[in-house]
């Protein structure tokens, strides 16, 4: 059945799909929320402070293109938290593309990244839609912070790293073994995508404003190279990204490890029967609600170019909050007014950095931007 509702939170039920309605409802703009399974989308809604002072719908819908593009007829903007991505993605894409809206996701795979801007970007840039798939903390931020070394003239290499402490959700752990499994991971060199040693295991970082290094892996290899390999200005890109729980870092490659080789010689269907299994075995309920107190974020890069230096530092809290807010934000743009690029765009590129940096200080998730700039 066709919607009334401007936009449409398609995987409401799960933790950032709540989020999203909670700030969907402070900024007062109706929607539909949509699942899979009905009941518990009502159930997170219903979870929901307030709920009731915004008009919002529940749709239960099946995951293919016929069903989605029923379900979203009638929407300006699909707020999508289905994945990973690489398997579910294609179908609200082209659902998104048969009603003509906007489309944003909180993808963590560099492949489907790819393979987003390759099939779609085209057809949204021809219809004058916006396909924005990878808005999130993990990546956006880092954007940002980089966005901010660039306003500097005269640097093309990027060094990311984002931090995090947090609950890893069904969802992240299924996509850190969906990318082990089924893709690479790339980091860009003067602008072409170089693939990550894939036996490389851990990598040590600094980390601003501690003593103890941090751990951190390509985490499939973000979204970061893909976003600025048609930047003019950035020629190398590399993003490691972390948690701050050590002994969490260190179980992570053992995790993959024997996931992979319980994968060996298997079909596509039975590997991610196995993906399914060892990501529910990780946590298979819904992770507590976030405590800023303890759920911090950092994002560091340092810009460098021939005869320039720079370096952003952002710290932040409640991750999963950031993420929800950052597609909020594109929401309340994409409903009065037209993005920057239309076509496949990043966060930033769509709505401005400053502007994304401006909506999470508002809500008090990150601080002011610590920056040094060496000319």
């Amino acid at each position: 059945m066709p919607t009334d509702k401007p936009a449409v939170v398609y995987g409401a039920a799960g933790y950032t799909g709540r989020l999203i309605c909670e700030y969907l409802r402070e900024y007062g703009i109706p929607f539909l929320a949509a699942g899979r399974d009905g009941k518990r989308v009502k159930e997170a809604v219903d979870a929901v402070p307030g709920i009731d002072t915004v008009s919002y719908d529940i749709a239960e819908v099946e995951h293919t293109e016929e069903a989605l593009t029923e379900a979203f007829t009638g929407t300006k903007v699909v707020l999508n938290t289905v994945g990973p991505f690489s398997r579910y993605g294609h179908e609200a894409v082209r659902a998104s593309l048969n009603v003509g809206a906007h489309y944003t996701d909180t993808n963590g795979e560099q492949d489907w990244m790819i393979d987003a801007d390759a099939q779609y970007g085209a057809e949204f840039a021809k219809q004058g839609l916006l396909i924005s798939p990878g808005i999130a903390q993990m990546y956006t931020v880092g954007e940002i912070a980089a966005q901010i070394c660039l306003e500097q003239p005269g640097l093309d290499t990027l060094d990311i790293g984002v931090f995090w402490k947090g609950y890893p959700t069904v969802a992240s752990t299924n996509t850190i073994l969906t990318n082990a499994a089924f893709s690479k991971a790339y980091y860009l060199e003067q602008n072409e995508y170089v693939e990550w040693p894939a036996d490389a295991g851990l990598y040590e970082l600094v980390v601003p404003g501690q003593h103890e290094l941090g751990l951190a892996l390509p985490w499939g290899g973000t979204a970061h190279p893909v976003w600025f390999k048609r930047d003019p200005r950035v020629a190398s890109v590399r993003a490691l990204g972390g948690v701050f729980n050590r002994p969490l870092m260190l179980g992570v490659p053992q995790i993959v490890a024997a996931a992979l080789e319980q994968m060996e010689g298997k079909s596509d269907a039975e590997k991610y029967e196995i993906v399914d299994a060892f990501s529910a075995q990780v946590r298979s309920e819904m992770p507590p609600r976030e405590n800023p107190r303890i759920n911090i974020s950092l994002d560091s890069v340092h810009a460098s170019g021939p005869l320039g230096r720079a370096h952003c530092v952002i710290h932040g809290n409640c991750n999963y909050k950031q993420t929800a807010l950052l597609n909020v934000h594109a929401a309340v743009h994409l409903l009065q007014d037209a993005p920057r690029r239309t076509g496949f765009a990043s966060g930033c590129q769509a709505f401005g950095h400053r502007e994304l940096l401006g909506a999470l200080r508002s809500f008090g998730l990150v601080l002011d931007p610590i920056l040094e700039v060496h000319r």
